[in-house]
């Protein structure tokens, strides 16, 4: 089980990270993902996500900042506010769609497997 927030600035754009262990852009998420922001309570469920190779489920939520500025951490590489667009562009399909229903918020909440990479 892994948790994801999706964090959308005032522009619509979502905040996401280049991970340092494979380079790939997603949301903050896993264990513990240090991005120096404080997040406004509550945040809302917008997704369950199914990895049917690795036998991992994530949920995933939208949130907004309530205080801070993004920095990188010991996972964290690089980040950036991203458009529907970039997040399309920069991040692999699995990613993109939680980043894309978060941004829709979806309701109620999507479920979606995936292979890892695509979606099945």
């Amino acid at each position: 089980m892994s948790v994801a927030g999706v964090i959308v600035d005032d522009q619509d754009r979502a905040l996401l990270i280049k991970r340092r262990d494979n380079g790939h852009w997603e949301p903050p998420g896993g264990i513990l993902e240090e991005t120096g922001i404080k997040i406004a309570l509550p945040a809302t469920l917008t997704g369950i996500y199914k990895n049917m190779k690795g036998l991992i489920v994530s949920m995933v939520f939208r949130c907004e900042a309530a205080d801070g500025t993004p920095t990188t951490g010991d996972e964290t590489r690089a980040l950036r506010w991203a458009t529907r667009e970039e997040v399309i562009e920069l991040a692999d399909e699995a990613y993109a769609i939680r980043v894309l229903d978060a941004l829709d918020a979806v309701s109620p909440p999507a479920i979606r497997a995936h292979d890892g990479v695509k979606l099945v």
